[in-house]
């Protein structure tokens, strides 16, 4: 047993940082003696599953990642993808899923916090932000209170911090009760000959220090985001960052008029486990080692000790490696932006983290052994039994039926969430959250980014395969019916217990199912983040493997929406529906049942379909679009009335009952709206091309009729009912 700062290591104390038996074993042979308690700790972070991904790494290596317009893929900050004319488009999703739950403000506002310096610190300007939240069912004690608080310190942190929030999806189900959802995605932009890594170099060049100065906050952050919740969350609160969005402006422009010159190495932003990981990672990629001064580090607090300096995940902060010489140029501009900067170590040739406080060595540790020689774990497995197909009957009252569903939990509008952040801001967003992708033009040009999340974890519960294939399908599909081409994807895998062999196979599954959807679209995955461990009380999420994707478009004034356009407009079925309502929101919302399959994915149709839908917006041919997901085509349909205000009067035929046509969730699917003129020539270039179009109806009128009145429905009663159930449900949250 060792002993510093009076602590004694025992088998508690090394249970304490989620450390097996066999774990600790392995650092004692690597180090070659016990470490000490700050050791300890950084091996406890470094080997945590938030940080080293010990549970997932085998099976992550099976995803494709390269296309020739993948600058960089997994491994850094973020990912980068080449837009053309010498720019680049910088992007990631992360979780903070265990903070929000814990703090829902801070532990959100942070969330976008971290993923904005991921973003930054490789060069980018953010130009948006996105999100994917999930939330209990909406009668549960807590689902006010966690929305409230987390769509608050979304528009908290990114409307002061001057970057839209551009859209995003919000979902319930009783699964996330105990565990939510807060997956924060970025995107921003760089010039190609300009991005930034984090791989150190140079022995002897100065380790500098940047930002905030370090407090206690958000110590253990990245171990409690390694294990489930039991009981004792209301202790855990501690461990929640407290987030400065206004500090995160600051830092994001001295770090970009710093990038300017030629004075960085290499950058790194601290996030999970601090200065550990983000010490540890430059040493690694760089092959070198750090010796760092911890009574150089900034403090906020008096009397920190070396493990809570090593472990504490304040925010606001960034790592760099400099030129030599270099120093006095950096500190002027980050004093100039009322920020701290500080030479805290130099880069050495020995391998090693070697930490000194007070004039003594209080860490040694081998960077390999941090890194490189982590645990990784082939977690047994079984994967989800095979379902029967069901028949799902039809409703009592079928206009009640597409009522309650569009003016419920599920599809409501979320306007309520999306008005409280500022999505105009820098005066870029050419489309707003509502459609099926939010567009973001890039600065001072006609071409634009198109941004899409999605998953829907209800296919991935009863068929992870199929589930997995479907969430970057939809993806893709939204991003098409912009009029975008799409380009890669980055992801935030939330999922349960990994040491439970149905939980892992749902893991391996959904895997499975993105990895062959990524190669039969050509959108390969460039970054992510796993978040493991989602449960509580030994009650797991449902799978939720989040998809953000990213496309681009050369004219962004060319760009398709959901609105209808104009009256006397034919309204156009892209794609064949199959009775596919297994696991449909028809039949879990209003039949009460969540048995049989999902619906398949035919990765070739929806590779058909979407290139033939692109080629129209491209061309001009078209400029009103809607995917078909969740509720099916009558779901659609509303969508696209709804948001023009004009009618629609359709005849979806009787090949399948009526219920069956309008409900079903079959994939590859488009609805599409043109004059009569355009209608009969893309009736023409579909057969060409073997692609199914059906013409259904025509726009018009103040009403939703399908099949001569078998559904007939008042706008203004669908859109009364659509628009408020969440501003009726969130009234007098606390």
């Amino acid at each position: 047993m060792t002993k510093i700062d009076d602590t004694v290591i025992t088998p508690e104390i090394v249970a304490e940082h989620g450390l097996s038996e066999e774990e600790y074993a392995r650092i004692v042979t690597a180090m070659g003696r016990e470490p000490n308690y700050t050791e300890l700790g950084i091996y406890s972070v470094m080997w945590s599953e938030h940080c080293s991904y010990k549970s997932s790494r085998f099976h992550l290596k099976k995803l494709p990642t390269e296309a020739p317009w993948v600058i960089c893929g997994p491994g850094e900050n973020a990912g980068v993808i080449d837009i053309g004319d010498g720019q680049a488009a910088i992007f990631k999703m992360e979780s903070h899923n265990h903070p929000s739950y814990i703090e829902p403000y801070q532990g959100a506002a942070t969330g976008v916090g971290g993923i904005l310096r991921d973003v930054f610190t490789m060069g980018a300007r953010p130009v948006a932000n996105m999100n994917a939240l999930r939330f209990g069912e909406p009668d549960h004690a807590k689902t006010k209170h966690l929305l409230s608080g987390v769509v608050a310190g979304i528009g908290g942190y990114g409307n002061c911090v001057g970057v839209p929030t551009v859209g995003g999806e919000t979902n319930f189900d009783a699964s996330y009760n105990g565990n939510i959802l807060v997956n924060a995605m970025t995107v921003g932009i760089a010039d190609t000959d300009k991005i930034f890594y984090c791989a150190a170099a140079g022995v002897g060049n100065p380790v500098v220090y940047v930002g905030s100065k370090t407090g206690r906050d958000g110590i253990h952050g990245a171990t409690m985001a390694s294990t489930e919740f039991t009981e004792d969350t209301e202790e855990k609160r501690p461990t929640v960052q407290v987030g400065d969005p206004f500090t995160e402006k600051l830092l994001i422009e001295a770090c970009l008029e710093l990038m300017a010159t030629d004075a960085i190495i290499a950058i790194q932003d601290m996030g999970a486990a601090g200065l550990t990981s983000s010490s540890v990672e430059m040493a690694s990629k760089g092959g070198v080692g750090f010796e760092l001064n911890l009574d150089h580090v900034p403090q906020r607090e008096k009397d920190m000790t070396p493990y809570e300096m090593c472990l504490s995940e304040s925010q606001e902060r960034m790592l760099m490696v400099l030129k030599p010489g270099r120093e006095d140029m950096a500190k002027a501009i980050f004093e100039k932006w009322e920020l701290d900067f500080a030479v805290i170590g130099e880069i050495t040739d020995t391998g090693k983290l070697t930490l000194t406080f007070g004039g003594e060595i209080v860490g040694d540790m081998p960077i390999a052994s941090l890194v490189e020689d982590a645990p990784e774990y082939e977690r047994p497995f079984v994967y989800t039994p095979k379902r029967a197909v069901v028949s799902v009957p039809a409703p009592d009252d079928i206009n009640k039926a597409v009522t309650d569903l569009l003016g419920g939990p599920h599809l409501c509008s979320r306007r309520w969430i999306w008005e409280q952040y500022d999505h105009m801001v820098l005066a870029d967003t050419v489309q707003r959250p509502g459609g099926d992708a939010a567009v973001v033009r890039v600065h001072g040009t006609e071409k634009a980014l198109a941004i899409s999340t999605d998953v829907t974890p209800r296919y991935c519960f009863a068929d992870p395969y199929e589930g997995g294939k479907q969430a970057v399908a939809e993806t893709w599909r939204n991003l098409t019916a912009v009029g975008a081409k799409p380009l890669a994807i980055t992801n935030c895998l939330n999922f349960g217990n990994p040491e439970r062999p149905d939980i892992m196979g749902q893991f391996v599954g959904c895997l499975e199912g993105m990895g062959d959807a990524c190669r039969a679209l050509d959108y390969p995955i460039v970054s992510g983040n796993v978040s493991l461990y989602n449960e509580t009380n030994g009650s797991g999420i449902l799978p939720t493997p989040a998809i953000g994707g990213v496309g681009v478009m050369a004219d962004s004034s060319k760009m398709a929406t959901v609105a209808f356009k104009a009256e006397g407009h034919s309204i156009l079925l892209v794609g064949e529906t199959k009775d596919e309502l297994g696991m449909s929101l028809y039949q879990r919302e209003i039949m009460g049942d969540e048995s049989g399959l999902p619906p398949s994915v035919d990765l070739l149709l929806e590779r058909k379909n979407g290139d033939f839908v692109r080629r129209l917006i491209e061309n001009s041919t078209l400029d009103t679009c809607h995917d078909l997901s969740d509720g099916g085509l009558i779901a659609a349909l509303a969508d696209m009335a709804m948001a023009s205000g004009i009618g629609a009067t359709v005849d979806v035929g009787t090949a399948l009952p009526l219920h069956t046509a309008l409900f079903s969730e079959t994939q590859a699917r488009y609805l599409l709206a043109v004059d009569a003129e355009a209608a009969e020539r893309i009736q023409s270039e579909a057969i060409a091309a073997g692609v199914l179009v059906t013409k259904l109806g025509e726009t018009g009128g103040n009403r939703v009729r399908v099949n001569g009145g078998a559904v007939d429905l008042s706008l203004t009663d669908l859109t009364e009912a659509h628009e408020g159930w969440l501003p009726t449900f969130m009234a007098n949250a606390s």
